[in-house]
């Protein structure tokens, strides 16, 4: 009898640290955008009980946390946002464009429903999401294969583990995801030590798309489960050309001065309700392929940014309710990549497998380490070493500069060209901030206030 094949999906949440650093175009606007429109739509879909893997990076959980924060973003909702629609309702209108004017008055209540739904909270999403919290990360996303030494990626693995423990509980099962999917071997004794049991890794350069053993986990020699994930289905819905370019979807690129979306991909102006039927058909049309793909047995894992589904892809939580429902509907087992996990019989690691590997484009680090990023690269590591050489008198603040300088998405960012002078300056800052630190400069509020408040700087101190 061929085995019965599962379908896991696993949400990747993430966030760098913005909160407090500045605001739109960029800054910590964003965080409270991906609170509105991703992070509580996609708490409702938990919390109807769709079987999705959620795994939550320590420096977003830092900032949800952070005191003042999330009434910083009820007053977003409550204030700056109800002011944009109304101004872009009014030109729409005076320019004889009811339907756009429309169409915006519509988006506008998703802000009020997502103010309502934080008040009833309390404030405390970030407690309404841990039950939900199954997989953590490393402190501030760092690119681990990229790091300088072996102390550097034990602080920030270490970090996000006691981060994981001390927010959720001890019922942690070890999973841990890898900043961008950025693997090598040599990281695996690390990843064990520190308690860490499953990992994704992104292979489809290694095997070929579509490959069956994408859907088998490896068994690196040092311990943990590495977990591919299956490109083939991921592109469905995340690739170029993938469901959230169909026609009836809103346009996420064509905005106005005010950053509202009134338009469809079409081109026409977009229709909630076309939209939503396109969101059914696609849900059922990706677990039919789900049913074919484990149709021979084995574990297909589908990994997504939480932030696509809503914040870039308006329709994507309507999407994931109605995707558990087709997988439902058609037999398909959508389980907790936990609980897939249980008794696997995974095969050995390649042991020529060697290369390092992650989800960018190239997959291999070139996005976090290419020549258009060097400078970035390069200060990451240098401020790494800056620090060890200091021992044990290293500053807790020097330390937390230097996690914030080493979050990958300053790097995809400017090779993307996603956000101006944004994270260059972001890196600058932190290696100026750091500097101060390392000489007692004082900093009666350093910017990075609220990051990784379970730091120990001990790892750092390890052989």
């Amino acid at each position: 009898m061929t085995p019965q094949g599962r379908v896991a999906v696993l949400l990747h949440t993430h966030m760098p640290y913005v909160e407090g650093f500045g605001t739109w175009p960029f800054g910590e606007e964003w965080l409270w955008e991906a609170v509105a429109t991703s992070y509580l739509p996609v708490l409702d879909v938990l919390e109807s009980g769709a079987p999705y893997t959620l795994s939550l990076t320590p420096v977003l959980c830092d900032q949800l946390a952070a005191p003042g924060a999330l009434d910083r973003c009820a007053s977003f909702l409550r204030d700056v946002r109800p002011a944009s629609h109304a101004l872009d309702v009014e030109a729409f209108r005076q320019a004889g464009h009811e339907a756009q004017a429309a169409e915006i008055e519509r988006a506008a209540g998703q802000y009020e429903r997502a103010l309502a739904r934080l008040e009833g909270l309390g404030g405390d999403l970030l407690g309404a999401l841990a039950p939900h919290a199954a997989w953590t990360s490393s402190a501030t996303h760092a690119i681990l294969p990229l790091l300088a030494t072996d102390a550097g990626v034990r602080l920030q693995v270490q970090t996000g583990v006691v981060s994981r423990r001390e927010r959720f509980g001890a019922n942690w099962r070890g999973g841990f995801w890898l900043p961008e999917c950025a693997h090598e071997p040599w990281l695996d004794p690390l990843l064990e030590e520190a308690g860490v049991h499953a990992a994704c890794v992104e292979l489809t350069d290694v095997f070929g798309l579509g490959d069956p053993r994408h859907l088998t986990p490896l068994r690196s020699p040092a311990g943990p489960l590495l977990v591919p994930i299956d490109r083939a289905l991921i592109d469905l819905v995340w690739g170029q050309g993938g469901f959230p370019s169909r026609a009836p979807y809103r346009d996420d690129h064509h905005r106005t001065s005010r950053d509202h979306k009134p338009w469809a991909n079409d081109g026409a102006v977009y229709d909630h309700d076309r939209a939503l039927a396109q969101a059914r058909a696609d849900a059922a049309e990706l677990a039919d392929r789900c049913a074919d793909r484990i149709a021979g047995g084995g574990l297909c894992t589908l990994a997504f940014d939480t932030e696509l589904f809503g914040h870039h892809w308006h329709e994507g939580p309507e999407f994931l309710a109605r995707f558990a429902q087709a997988c439902a509907d058609r037999g398909v087992p959508l389980v907790h990549l936990d609980d897939a996990l249980e008794g696997v019989q995974p095969t050995p690691w390649p042991a020529d497998l060697d290369q390092p590997t992650s989800w960018g484009q190239p997959r291999t680090l070139w996005t976090w380490s290419g020549p258009q990023v060097g400078r970035v690269a390069r200060a990451q590591r240098e401020a790494e070493l800056r620090l060890l050489k200091r021992g044990a008198d290293v500053p807790e603040r020097a330390v937390r500069e230097m996690l914030a300088l080493q979050a990958s998405d300053w790097a995809f960012l400017e090779t993307r060209r996603l956000a101006g002078p944004y994270s260059l300056e972001r890196i600058d800052g932190h290696l100026a901030a750091l500097d101060d630190a390392l000489d007692s400069v004082p900093s009666p509020d350093p910017a990075v206030r609220a990051l990784a408040p379970f730091l120990s700087v001990a790892p750092l101190l390890e052989p």
